[in-house]
């Protein structure tokens, strides 16, 4: 019986010798993560950086191509304002959806693109831009 309950003590100290020494390499495995990833800041920096002015081109692109797509609708409405019936108005209709549908889309996939391509710096941009809408909206 002294010699189970022995066997049972030693193989308690063992398994508290394991996990102790566990947690001291995962301790130190944390400590090397950390003083890794201090070097690796400013690297996400410059990548949020170039992703954040990569977005504000593309917002630029896609204000002016909807803007021209908004210019082209009214032009056509003029042209077609003096021969209205309801077959020219849907398909202006139709016309102007699938332009704006394609258009959206094409935006879509190019940002899609980008945030699989960095998606760290594209959640780090968002919560950026999160935080500028938010104060924005507060202020106003």
């Amino acid at each position: 019986m002294a010699d189970m309950k022995n066997n049972v003590k030693s193989g308690i100290d063992d398994a508290a010798r394991a996990a102790k020494s566990g947690v001291n390499e995962a301790a130190s495995a944390a400590k090397n993560a950390t003083e890794q990833a201090g070097g690796v800041t400013g690297t996400i920096r410059d990548t949020a950086q170039n992703l954040a002015d990569r977005a504000g081109d593309l917002a630029g692109q896609a204000k002016d191509r909807v803007t021209d797509l908004a210019g082209q609708a009214r032009d056509r409405l003029g042209d077609w304002a003096g021969n209205v019936n309801t077959e020219n108005v849907q398909r202006l209709a139709h016309d102007a959806y699938d332009a704006v549908g394609e258009r959206a889309g094409d935006f879509g996939r190019e940002v899609a693109s980008l945030v699989r391509r960095y998606p760290l710096p594209a959640i780090l941009v968002g919560f950026g831009v999160g935080l500028l809408l938010g104060r924005a909206a507060r202020s106003a």
